[in-house]
């Protein structure tokens, strides 16, 4: 295989300037040009020390611009919500939602549960009665010599809350599983699970090596792996809006009340029975859910990935949310999994992070997912909203007005320009490239003829 002249031995270890001299020199045409691009991203010494510190091989800071969402009133307390997201129109969206609803009762929130999950995934090798029979004795070994790792946890009220045995010879041969539940509190806890699960790997070997029935055996377990699973079905979050229809009011070219409900119902029956609609519908809610997550300091990927296996939990992929109209009343709900944390990881380290915390009340876990639902049911009603009365580009080329006119080269003069022009008119791309080239030309003109 031919060697590329690109690649590079050691590249971990140089130094992070030496990084960057190497990445510039190698693959930019003005390697000097793009080194003060780079470095002009960097912010302060110290706490760029502690964002370095993040990951590995970093050069630069990648920005993303940080909004807020006011009026969002949850369970009957004010919020400004912090989003972090670089789609146009999403926190707009989800201010319109929380501005509709503040005037109609608010977001309402039920915590359903918040167990989080981890396996110890093994192969069994003796016979499976013996293990069966042992494993009561085996759960209570596990529990005790895990007590230097859970005495901290279970003193702010969490800990493991069960283990079970579960046979999967069925699917794999030899194959078990531990599957271990756990609460833990304003901690998102993945590495207090990752630490007790592998532990538990080291007890189960250790038990089944000392138990005289298997001392004649080389090996009657063989640990596979351990670590917490992102799938949290039982640590979830419910968050409403309701109201009488009539109280709705009216819509874009004078759609009534009755009308709007019916064709929003039936918007989101569409993604509950289609997987094809559902998977943007989801990723509308999203939207709203990873922008304040992000800007939380949590997982926004563990986050999506729960989210979307529960959108599958009954073999088909579905809306995360559901509408009901019963009694003359409208019912919009959205039951979402949602293991977050409020302390440790990065949510005590982001200098961003802990600030928008403080801008939420320093939440518990539980407010914190009160507080992400009802901004993803939030952004979900106005997505709809849209879709069913003015269309969805209507509102969102609006927002993306401002991106076109940066890519065309806009001044502050003709942003005025464009600004005033389409608020009448269609937003496309060659729209307002040929509003601004046709502005330019006007101005030209004029400019010529004042000359002479």
């Amino acid at each position: 295989m031919k060697n590329d002249d690109k690649s590079i031995s050691g590249f971990s270890k140089l130094s992070k300037r030496g990084k960057m001299k190497w990445l510039v020199e190698t693959f930019f045409k003005q390697p000097d040009a793009v080194m003060r691009e780079l470095k002009s991203y960097w912010v302060e010494a110290d706490q760029q020390k502690v964002i370095d510190g993040f990951s590995e091989n970093t050069i630069s800071n990648f920005m993303l611009p940080y909004g807020v969402a006011p009026n969002m009133i949850i369970n009957g307390r004010t919020y400004v919500v912090p989003m972090v997201i670089e789609e146009s129109s999403v926190v707009a969206a989800a201010s319109a939602g929380a501005k509709f609803w503040m005037t109609r009762g608010g977001f309402k929130t039920e915590i359903l549960g918040t167990t989080k999950i981890g396996q110890v995934h093994f192969n069994w090798y003796g016979d499976p009665k013996d293990l069966k029979k042992l494993f009561p004795k085996l759960k209570e070994r596990l529990i005790k010599d895990v007590q230097h790792l859970t005495s901290r946890m279970e003193k702010r009220g969490g800990g493991i809350t069960d283990i079970e045995l579960l046979d999967m010879t069925d699917q794999i041969d030899n194959y078990y599983q531990l599957k271990a539940s756990f609460e833990t509190c304003d901690s998102m806890g993945a590495n207090f699970i990752n630490s007790i699960l592998e532990e538990f790997g080291r007890i189960l070997i250790a038990f089944f090596k000392v138990q005289e029935h298997f001392s004649e055996l080389e090996k009657a377990c063989e640990i596979i792996m351990a670590i917490l699973s992102n799938y949290t079905p039982d640590c979830i979050v419910r968050t409403w809006v309701q109201c009488p229809v009539k109280d709705l009011g009216n819509f874009a070219d004078g759609m009534d009340a009755d009308t709007f409900a019916k064709k929003f119902s039936k918007a989101i029956r569409i993604a509950e029975i289609d997987p094809a609609r559902a998977t943007t519908h989801n990723k509308g809610i999203f939207n709203g859910v990873d922008s304040v997550v992000l800007a939380t300091g949590n997982d926004f990927r563990a986050i999506e990935a729960c989210g979307h296996a529960y959108a599958s939990r009954d073999g088909q992929y579905s809306s995360l949310s559901h509408c009901e109209l019963k009694d003359g009343n409208f019912r919009f709900w959205l039951d979402l999994p949602l293991a977050v944390g409020t302390i440790g990881g990065l949510t005590s380290l982001h200098p961003i992070a802990k600030r928008s915390l403080e801008l939420l009340g320093n939440p518990s876990a539980e407010e914190l997912m009160s507080i992400i639902a009802a901004t993803g049911l939030a952004q979900n009603f106005a997505a709809i909203r849209s879709l069913v009365t003015t269309g969805i580009q209507h509102g969102h080329m609006k927002m993306h007005l401002m991106n076109i006119l940066n890519h065309v080269g806009a001044n502050e003069d003709e942003c005025k320009a464009a600004e005033k022009h389409f608020e009448t008119e269609v937003v496309s791309f060659t729209g307002v490239r040929e509003f601004i080239e046709d502005y330019r030309n006007q101005k030209n003109t004029i400019e010529r003829i004042i000359g002479k």
